[in-house]
């Protein structure tokens, strides 16, 4: 990609970039906070992007980007992360918004914006940066759920192209969209899906970010609130299940965006019903950003993004063409329907043997959450350190209210006897990340915990 992109795709320095605490802030006011703070960074060429305030990263991935500098976007901020990161990026410093206990040098957002600001001349923030497409732009790594997590490197114009094809499928670029949508988003700006859904498309495609990250439900509502219609959500379907059994009154949606875990049909029903907006559902990888989208309420069918193929080889699909800048091995099962469409089944590494039959963790985690009373739950598998001794499946589940005896009949009814959990655990929350999704060393701790008797406040077993 040899071209050349703005760093702000707007029509005009007046319009409307983001919203923090209530207020507008203007591409004019955006573009000199970038201006600013790159003249504050720290000299390494790799920069931590922590910032929490999705305004906050935004002014700091512009600000990299103005100086030539990577973003590293890691999945967490664990000392052990943050020593691999040095090990693999040893000049890297840290950009957040608050005192923060990560192990490397670093700058704090507020402190380096309060550094007083060099006399320019106002009509130089109405110069909108262009970017050589080939620059460098982030480092975004994988989840390490099966080994150290790998940096997948993005160039500028990949990622350019990835948010203005998502903003085309989605109908809110400003050719399709009379005015343009407000984002709010509960996924985290450094995971792919935020970094691509509420960072780079409405920088990119003239809409405008809401700053903040909501997590529970009244947060969220609040976030919806502060900004006007058109109003477009992104977030998960752990998120989603909790908002939509809050009670709490919902305001008006005009589209809602899922990822990083299939949606049942069920829950994507509730939640068009709910807001009176239809619902996309995003598919894609770290490595190869947003690729597909469907419509979750009327079909199971996923649909590609223009320029990206599917290829077999190898008893799996690569991924190739349009923001898909190198050829990327796909870890799902998929079952191709002609060359724009696919069904989606499960990860390969989500694919169990037990006695002779097989299954999925996500089939057995589908089950499990379609028990009335479940609000949320997942099977787990224990490494098979000895091939002579018999591999129980375990499961975990928050149902208020329900016994495991109950639970344990609910499944019954569901799957296949070989699969019923052994034990099965009833928990008062799963730790989940702030994407929802369940870390594998996560449920492995649960695991230790529970087989080496000792039990959680309040943790009931099915045997």
């Amino acid at each position: 990609m040899t071209h050349s992109f703005f760093l702000v795709g707007h029509d005009s320095v007046e319009d409307i970039v983001a919203w923090r605490l209530g207020k507008s802030i203007t591409v004019r006011q955006y573009l000199s906070d970038v201006r600013h703070l790159a003249t504050q960074l720290a000299p390494g060429k790799h920069m931590l992007n922590a910032c929490s305030d999705r305004y906050h990263f935004a002014v700091g991935l512009g600000a990299a980007l103005l100086t030539g500098k990577i973003s590293l976007l890691p999945p967490t901020h664990t000392p052990e992360m943050m020593r691999q990161l040095l090990d693999l990026r040893p000049d890297v410093f840290c950009l957040a918004d608050a005192p923060h206990a990560i192990d490397l040098p670093g700058m704090v957002y507020q402190d380096a914006m309060a550094h007083p600001r060099a006399a320019a001349d106002s009509r130089a923030y109405c110069d909108i940066p262009v970017l050589p497409g080939h620059q460098p732009a982030a480092d975004v790594f994988t989840s390490g759920s099966t080994g150290v997590p790998l940096p997948h490197r993005k160039t500028w114009g990949a990622l350019v192209h990835s948010a203005r094809a998502e903003a085309q499928r989605l109908g809110v670029t400003r050719e399709q969209a009379s005015r343009p949508y407000n984002i709010i988003g509960t996924v985290p700006p450094q995971h792919m899906f935020g970094f691509e859904s509420t960072v780079l498309m409405p920088l990119l495609c003239g809409s405008a970010l809401h700053a903040g990250h909501p997590f529970y439900p009244a947060d969220i509502v609040s976030a919806i609130q502060a900004v006007p219609r058109p109003r477009l959500l992104v977030t998960t379907p752990v998120h989603l299940r909790v908002l939509l059994t809050s009670g709490m009154d919902l305001p008006a949606l005009d589209l809602v965006v899922s990822a990083t875990a299939p949606l049942s049909q069920q829950l994507a029903q509730t939640c068009e019903t709910a807001f009176s907006a239809p619902l996309l559902e995003i598919y894609g990888s770290t490595e190869t950003g947003q690729i597909a989208t469907r419509r979750s309420t009327r079909t199971q069918e996923w649909e590609l993004f223009p320029q990206v193929t599917l290829t077999p080889h190898d008893d799996r699909f690569w991924a190739c063409g349009g923001h898909v800048e190198q050829v990327m091995p796909m870890n799902d099962v998929i079952e191709p329907i002609d060359n724009r469409r696919f069904l989606l089944h499960s990860r390969l590494d989500d694919l169990i043997n037990i006695a002779g039959k097989r299954s999925s963790l996500a089939y057995l985690n589908h089950h499990l959450g379609s028990i009335p009373g479940v609000i949320d739950g997942a099977f787990f598998m224990p490494d098979d350190s000895d091939a002579d001794a018999v591999v129980r499946l375990m499961a975990f589940a928050v149902a208020p209210g329900m016994t495991s005896a109950a639970l344990m009949a609910g499944l019954k009814e569901r799957i296949d006897s070989t699969f019923l959990p052994r034990p099965l655990v009833l928990l008062d929350s799963l730790p989940r990340n702030a994407t929802g999704k369940l870390p594998r060393e996560a449920l492995q701790t649960l695991a230790a915990k529970h087989l080496s008797g000792v039990s959680s406040s309040g943790s009931k077993h099915a045997r």
